[in-house]
């Protein structure tokens, strides 16, 4: 790695290490720095109020966010150089229109089932099983035809086309649905980055961190692939295999931080952009690890916005990830004059 490459890597780790402890201070209660130090350093048996929202709410709140955001962005990043779509984002696959359907069954569906059944279906771990579920189907539909389409491009073509078919689902649904039902779908469509304690923050981890791996593995793929199809077999690269791994990848990346966190939009499209103008570089040895970093802070940021300092209100953070992200997008992309891919 270049020695400009390490210098870069540095300024990002601190910006990360400072967003993460800004993200734990603001809120709805004010907690000083030396507070939040002193709740990682200081081993007490008891906690105090601060030292509490600390560890049980700002923390886990802090890691998903971390968490959402790199996974959006890796995930983002293994689809546009899968299908050399810019516009390709971490959902084309259809892996987010699935989980979205499989909530939807749950909370749109409900009415079907009386009383105590469908309150205890509508509990937090049944929506994340749901979701769960329904990205894990369309993930199966979505092997199933890799193995029999050789052309990258349909693969595309039929994810969108699994998102239209579910979309279509959803909305039928919908219309029949009471209005307290589709109020409470609207707030799980706005993703949520607070909601999840310490032993769903640990299972999410264990997945993400499965994504990661096979993420890894596929790195000289992914170089290759931006040289061509024909180059990448003349490598010995294995398509078929490589693309499946891309795919699992991306998949365990998405659909888990969609069942965890919600639909959370524009991140995984943008990251990537964004990351490609500032190094300079297609090589993916440079881009993963860039990607994480910088997915993990814009969304760390995007979630302090989000929390409205020093008040009750939490905005959608699907709202703050376009309102922010976009124009940095377009602020880069005409600065440079010309898209890196």
């Amino acid at each position: 790695m270049k020695t400009n490459y390490k210098y870069s890597f540095l300024f990002l780790l601190i910006a990360l290490i400072l967003c993460f402890i800004l993200n734990i201070s603001l809120g709805s209660v004010q907690i000083s720095f030396s507070t939040i130090i002193d709740s990682f350093l200081v081993k007490s048996s008891e906690f105090s109020n601060q030292e509490y929202i600390i560890q049980n709410y700002r923390l886990p709140k802090a890691i998903t966010a971390i968490l959402v955001g790199s996974g959006l962005g890796i995930s983002g990043l293994l689809m546009q150089t899968l299908f050399k779509n810019p516009l390709a984002g971490p959902f084309v696959l259809g892996i987010t229109s699935g989980a979205s359907l499989g909530v939807a069954l749950v909370i749109l569906g409900s009415s079907v089932f009386g009383g105590f059944l469908a309150a205890f279906l509508i509990s937090k771990w049944s929506l994340v099983i749901a979701a769960s579920l329904g990205s894990f189907l369309v993930l199966l539909l979505v092997i199933l035809v890799s193995n029999k389409v050789r052309d990258t491009m349909a693969i595309l073509i039929i994810g969108l086309m699994f998102g239209s078919i579910t979309a279509a689902i959803v909305s039928v649904l919908s219309y029949f649905s009471t209005a307290e039902q589709l109020q409470q779908y609207i707030f799980w469509g706005f993703g949520s980055l607070g909601d999840l304690d310490w032993n769903e923050v640990t299972l999410f981890l264990i997945l993400y961190s499965l994504g990661l791996v096979f993420t890894i593995a596929s790195i000289k793929a992914l170089n290759t692939l931006l040289l061509g199809d024909n180059y990448a077999k003349s490598l010995g690269i294995n398509l078929k295999r490589s693309r499946l791994i891309i795919i699992l990848a991306t998949s365990l990346l998405a659909g888990t931080i969609t069942a965890f966190a919600g639909p959370i939009a524009f991140i995984g499209l943008a990251i990537p952009h964004v990351t490609r103008q500032l190094f300079k570089t297609s090589n993916h040895q440079v881009l993963i690890p860039a990607v994480l970093l910088i997915g993990a802070i814009i969304m760390l940021i995007c979630d302090c916005i989000a929390q409205l300092p020093n008040s009750e209100y939490t905005l959608p953070i699907n709202a703050i990830t376009a309102l922010i992200g976009a124009p940095v997008v377009i602020w880069l992309l005409v600065r440079q004059r010309k898209m890196i891919f």
